[in-house]
């Protein structure tokens, strides 16, 4: 080989390295691989679910699963929509162990529908405890004359609206438990409730009214809530469940949840209110409360933890 001809030789094998390098590379791009290709791209749209934050409960009034979807159609339709468990049970008879049951955690030993004055308790509240953590809740009760009314008038049934029965967070419930007229505001600011409970008077909760009046009802309101930022945004489940049922169906109620990502989710795990109670909790950011603490969560059930 002569002296000139070595520097083209040098020159043709930096080329060939370079020809090698450049195809390994371009194998492996993802420009090269459609499958790669879509991975990166998916990876780069898929966003974590919005955590749910807020929860916000409607109560009706002593009816079973049976009753409420044959004679509530918009509600049965908004099940079949969303959600609904189908071994869900109130805890015992008449109405009121059953609301403390949601907001403490336990009955306290209640076993009628007597007043606070005849029932005051000095444990905590859901309520008390979201706002003692840094959150934030209310009860928007419809009838009620003045915040945190404790006694009974007109169509309000104060034994419907416990939070007035914690008497320890009685200054928190007289600045938190509204009329019902505050609910429009809250939604079309996107500020609900991380703690939220709607209380319908005694006709609109079909106690004194047929449940068509109720499911009128819910549909208005509930229809409001689901068309609010607070929705939209994926934070807030919305839950309707009855207190009690009509003492023939072994206290088994429905309940309906309403989430975005929910798409006719049938849970047939055993729930309660104390699941319900442990939902409030989640979303609050506290530790349940009484007996919830070992209750199956609601949110969970339905894939929403």
């Amino acid at each position: 080989m002569t002296r000139r001809s070595f520097p083209v030789l040098v020159m043709l094998a930096a080329l060939a390295v370079t020809l090698v390098a450049t195809s390994c590379t371009s194998a492996s791009s993802p420009s090269a691989r459609p499958d790669v290709v879509r991975s990166v791209a998916a990876t780069r749209t898929e966003a974590p679910a919005e955590p749910v934050t807020k929860v916000l409960a409607f109560v009706v009034e002593n009816h079973s699963l049976r009753q409420m979807r044959q004679g509530m159609p918009w509600l049965n339709n908004l099940a079949k929509k969303y959600g609904y468990a189908t071994r869900y049970h109130a805890i015992r008879h008449p109405s009121l162990p059953n609301y403390l049951a949601i907001a403490g955690g336990k009955t306290f030993g209640v076993t009628d529908d007597l007043d606070p004055s005849d029932h005051p308790i000095s444990s905590a509240s859901v309520f008390g405890r979201a706002i003692r953590s840094g959150g934030t809740a209310t009860t928007y009760a419809e009838g009620m004359a003045s915040r945190c009314q404790l006694t009974s008038s007109g169509r309000y049934a104060v034994r419907h609206n416990p939070w007035a029965y914690f008497t320890r967070e009685r200054k928190l419930c007289r600045h938190h438990d509204v009329q019902l007229s505050q609910l429009q505001a809250d939604v079309d600011a996107g500020t609900l409730p991380n703690v939220g409970m709607v209380v319908p008077d005694l006709c609109n909760d079909a106690h004194d009214c047929g449940l068509s009046t109720a499911d009128r009802w819910l549909r208005r309101k509930v229809g409001m809530v689901l068309g609010g930022p607070d929705f939209a945004s994926g934070g807030l489940a919305v839950v309707v469940t009855a207190d009690e049922d009509d003492r023939q169906s072994g206290n088994r109620v429905l309940t309906v949840v309403a989430h975005p990502s929910l798409d006719h989710r049938v849970v047939r795990k055993g729930l309660t209110h104390y699941s319900l109670s442990r939902a409030y909790a989640e979303a609050g950011g506290f530790k349940p409360l009484g007996k919830a603490a070992g209750a199956r969560s609601l949110l969970t059930a339905f894939g929403l933890s």
